[in-house]
């Protein structure tokens, strides 16, 4: 497989160089010179990895990365910051919006490709996750199937089954179902979670939500 790289800089120097090494490495390879036209890109192109300067006009690396993650078709992309600011407090800023790693310029190219090819094979080999059997949430569309059959799900019941569906095995506690589901703001009874719950089970299967009593819910694949 032909893998997709964006490289976004404000250097135009710098991303052609770049491009002509990891083009000639057989990589699909676009570019882009700010935030703003890496997302305009990244939304048709749907790289596997993004190369991301953090300093650079109308949108730097930070809210980029920011916004990538906020994307659910962007979601499983790779983030790498590429960047001559390589202080520690830099550093954990770019792993702090979400960023896979952090190289520092100037960088031999062999290395950068190393790299590369060493964050690309990771994709490989995790592959997409692969929920339980049976089951499949569409976010874009609002839908869940069963068995090739789609059930119908109120907005809450949809929320909580894509949350706990999202990262399959993950425990999630009590509180932070409550905060993502229905928000800080919103006062609910202490059985709301459990009624919710129980109708998931009616309708997709009981073994697909584990109670961990006393601490929270997770969704085995």
């Amino acid at each position: 497989m032909s893998h997709r790289i964006l490289l976004v800089d404000d250097e135009i120097d710098i991303l052609e160089f770049v491009r002509y090494n990891l083009v000639r490495e057989g990589y699909e390879v676009r570019t882009a010179q700010n935030g703003a036209e890496a997302l305009k890109i990244a939304a048709g192109f749907r790289p596997h990895l993004i190369l991301l300067d953090m300093m650079m006009p109308v949108m730097d690396g930070a809210q980029t990365c920011r916004a990538i993650r906020q994307d659910p078709q962007l979601r499983d992309t790779m983030v790498v910051f590429l960047s001559a600011l390589g202080e520690e407090e830099q550093q954990l800023t770019g792993f702090g919006v979400g960023a896979d790693d952090y190289l520092t310029k100037p960088i031999k190219m062999k290395l950068l490709v190393s790299r590369v090819q060493a964050i690309l094979k990771r994709i490989d080999e995790s592959g997409p996750a692969a929920p339980a059997a049976g089951i499949a949430v569409d976010r874009e569309r609002y839908t869940v199937m069963r068995d090739g059959r789609e059930i119908a799900l109120p907005r809450k019941e949809f929320a909580l089954l894509d949350l706990l569906y999202s990262s399959p095995g993950k425990l999630f506690s009590r509180e932070e179902i409550y905060t993502k589901i229905w928000g800080t703001e919103v006062v609910v009874g202490d059985r709301t979670i459990d009624v919710h719950i129980r109708k998931l089970r009616q309708k997709i299967g009981d073994e697909r939500i584990v109670t961990i009593k006393g601490v929270g819910y997770k969704y085995e694949p």
